[in-house]
């Protein structure tokens, strides 16, 4: 396989994996416009050069827009290969590049967000513990921060205390999202719209910066859905799986 490094000289040719389609899709501008303010700060975004989604997307934990203590460290936003592609060990070439990257730029080791168990949109513990990485910290909504240090003796990265107990003072459905995932772009105002059809409580916080993110008060600040207060889900919500999350949590 052949990987190509994404930048600003060849953002708008070259396709993000996630989303696929032309520049004016909603989810690929969004994206691509993400993307494009973050290269100054280290962001690497390393793609294979067939069409699909087979990518490692990563940046200095400083720059992360995450709320993370974990300076010195490069923070991995996504790590995602499917389809096709799974089964061929591209996941592995794909870390190896980010952890040869990270060790020439003196970085202390790598971090990432999973969980116990495998949630939708977070790596996967089970590969994370198979490539020796290690849990570092703990939000109480389960949500994990693993890392793999390329010393033994590094100090662990950790969650702001902000991120430790996800919980805010807002009644009704509160999402948090960011443009970093390209599908928020187009699913954030259909169920926004939705919503508002059935007459259901619900507010969406769009993320703009990264002193926003780095204080926010989840550990996930790319989807993180809340009720009532209470920190409910990461995954993606279209209008049926939200009707459905609604239609459940009055049971």
């Amino acid at each position: 396989m052949e990987y190509i490094i994404v930048n600003k000289d060849n953002l708008e040719k070259e396709h993000i994996c996630c989303a696929i389609s032309n520049n004016n899709d909603i989810q690929v501008s969004s994206k691509k416009n993400w993307l494009k303010d973050r290269f100054d700060d280290g962001l690497v975004f390393l793609k294979s050069i067939e069409r699909g989604k087979c990518f490692i997307e990563y940046i200095p934990a400083e720059n992360a827009w995450n709320p993370l203590d974990a300076n010195g460290y490069m923070y991995i936003d996504c790590l995602w290969v499917s389809g096709s592609f799974k089964g061929h060990g591209y996941s592995n070439d794909l870390l190896d590049a980010c952890i040869k990257d990270s060790k020439t730029k003196g970085k202390l080791g790598l971090c990432i967000l999973s969980s116990k168990k495998k949630l939708p949109f977070l790596a996967d513990p089970k590969y994370l513990k198979y490539k020796g990485f290690e849990v570092a910290d703990e939000a109480d909504n389960g949500i994990q921060l693993w890392y793999f240090p390329f010393d033994k003796n590094a100090s662990k990265p950790m969650f702001k205390e902000c991120a430790k107990h996800p919980r805010i003072e807002e009644s009704g459905y509160v999402l948090y999202y960011t443009n970093q995932c390209p599908f928020n772009g187009k699913y954030v105002p259909i169920v926004e719209a939705t919503a508002k059809e059935h007459n259901i409580p619900f507010k969406a916080v769009h993320i703009t910066t990264k002193e926003e993110a780095q204080n926010a008060q989840t550990p996930i600040t790319t989807y993180a859905l809340f009720k009532d207060g209470k920190y409910i889900t990461n995954e993606q919500m279209n209008d049926t799986k939200f009707l459905k999350l609604v239609s459940n949590k009055k049971l």
